[in-house]
């Protein structure tokens, strides 16, 4: 029998030490000044104020905890098909929120709730940027069951917040949570720790030398003595193995960084089928449990680069619908290491079958030309002009200027050669990127606006720009046959009127 959640519920009692703790760490956020000069002044302190003020702070906290956790109840309202939470010490407040219009449920678990043995359930609809709902201090169990009834996808003979769940899908639910479809490993996860990320590793290096040359010319110009003593007693050849392995240190900090964090991020994922959803479960020591229905992801973005593909692993991300740009950021799901045969299966769930690419669509030559006037003419105008007109000390620096235009030159060559909007019946692909090629997948249903434009000098030529509008974000083409993409966008716009789509 299942739990009826038709009567409001509390949390497990033992999330009075969660609030305690999580209501301890706030005060300790906001009073953290005060309590910095407490401890430089520690011996001025009078003692007894001192422990009676920290009891009565512990006592306040306590106190609030328990308000906390007795106004707080949870119910599903049958008649109305709404999840009601009822909350707050003094203020009360109530919150309704549609069953239908709920995306997402997330289960996490903190290193506190961990501890104490009790897991968070969050509760997203669509367009907001923060959680609707969130249950602090649940069990497992009743979690999972509660969240299959938030996101249930087979709405047959389905009656909310009454006890029918029979032992037949009890059985079904806890075989499909211990028999996961998809597992990523943990040299799967080493994998990505060591193909990804390269542009944070370039650019902590870059900031790194540079501070210690300049510091180093700072040095060196302050005593010229001191510069000179110190090159009489350093061998040059020692200097340059130094600097190797220095940048061989360094980049092996990076990969060990980069290996633990996603290791800790992502260590012992799983992906589950639950009734026609994908249920996610990750994380070593803050764990995090959420259920992606087909209907409410808007963009599916698959990654690669060279060292992956060679490696026979890749990346997934998944966007659904967001209240802005950085809540867009933070509700963006990624699958890392993933096999192609992965892949797929992942694929498929989603959108019923392998997405297909059809016509494709590539920008103009002028969109290179562009890219490569902004990227190397502008700065290297710039160079000249510091050098010519402030610093000619500047000029000392020219070798760098062919390793900085072959360097850019290529990256710009790939994003062009990469760039490319495959167009199919049921699908939209943008690929992108120099050395990560992504491909950004949407079904034209998901659309909620398109913008097209055209500069004046470019109707001879006939190319023009796209923006495809969607609730997880913004998919871009530019100087693309503009023919072709006014012809899309009527069918486009076509579907979008007719279509009956619940992704919402």
């Amino acid at each position: 029998m299942g739990t009826d959640f038709s009567q409001p519920q509390r949390q497990s009692i033992v999330g009075i030490w969660v609030m305690f703790f999580y209501a301890l760490q706030q005060y300790g956020r906001a009073l953290w000044p005060i309590i910095l000069i407490w401890a430089f002044k520690f011996d001025e302190i009078n003692k007894v104020y001192l422990v009676v003020g920290m009891l009565l702070v512990f006592a306040s906290i306590g106190v609030v905890s328990y308000l906390k956790y007795l106004n707080f109840t949870f119910f599903l309202d049958a008649e109305n098909e709404e999840f009601i939470i009822t909350e707050g010490v003094f203020n009360k407040t109530k919150t309704a929120i549609q069953l239908r219009k709920i995306q997402q449920v997330n289960i996490n678990q903190s290193f506190i709730q961990k501890l104490i043995g009790v897991y968070e359930l969050d509760v997203d609809t669509a367009g907001s940027n923060k959680k609707e709902g969130a249950i602090k201090a649940i069990s497992h169990e009743l979690a999972l069951e509660l969240k299959s009834r938030l996101l249930e996808n087979d709405k047959l003979q389905r009656v909310v917040g009454t006890a029918e769940t029979t032992l037949e899908e009890t059985e079904q639910k806890l075989f499909e949570a211990a028999h996961p479809f998809i597992k990523i490993s943990f040299l799967s996860l080493l994998k990505v720790g060591i193909t990804s990320n390269y542009g944070k590793s370039i650019a902590l290096l870059v900031i790194f030398f540079s501070t210690i040359y300049e510091n180093f010319q700072n040095f060196g110009d302050e005593s010229n003595i001191y510069k000179e003593k110190v090159g009489s007693y350093i061998d040059k050849n020692l200097v340059l193995q130094t600097i190797l392995t220095s940048i061989l240190l360094l980049f092996g900090v990076v990969l060990v960084v980069n290996v633990t964090r996603i290791v800790f991020k992502f260590y012992d994922y799983k992906i589950t089928r639950q009734k026609g959803s994908m249920l996610l479960s990750f994380g070593l020591l803050n764990t995090k449990s959420t259920i992606i229905k087909p209907e409410k992801v808007q963009i599916t973005t698959v990654t690669r680069n060279y060292f992956q593909k060679k490696m026979g692993i890749l990346e997934l991300k998944i966007k659904q619908a967001t209240g802005g740009e950085k809540e867009e950021r933070k509700s963006i799901i990624e699958i890392p290491g993933c096999s192609e045969t992965e892949r797929d299966s992942i694929l498929r769930l989603l959108f019923h079958q392998i997405p297909e690419r059809g016509q494709m669509l590539q920008p103009n030559y002028r969109k290179l030309i562009f890219s490569v006037v902004l990227s190397i003419g502008l700065p290297l105008l710039g160079f000249l002009g510091i050098g010519y007109w402030l610093e000619p000390i500047i000029f000392e620096y020219s070798y760098v200027v062919p390793f900085y235009v072959v360097v850019i030159g290529l990256i710009q060559y790939f994003k062009f050669k990469n760039n490319r909007l495959f167009i199919h019946k049921n699908f939209i692909i943008k690929q992108s990127g120099a050395w990560d090629v992504s491909n950004d997948i949407i079904e034209p249903s998901k659309i909620q606006a398109i913008t097209t434009s055209q500069l004046f000098w470019h109707k001879k030529l006939n190319i023009g720009s796209i923006i495809l509008h969607t609730a997880g974000g913004n998919i871009e083409f530019q100087l693309a046959n503009y023919s072709i993409v006014k012809q899309q966008v009527n069918l486009w716009l076509y579907e979008i009127e007719t279509s009956d789509s619940n992704w919402m």
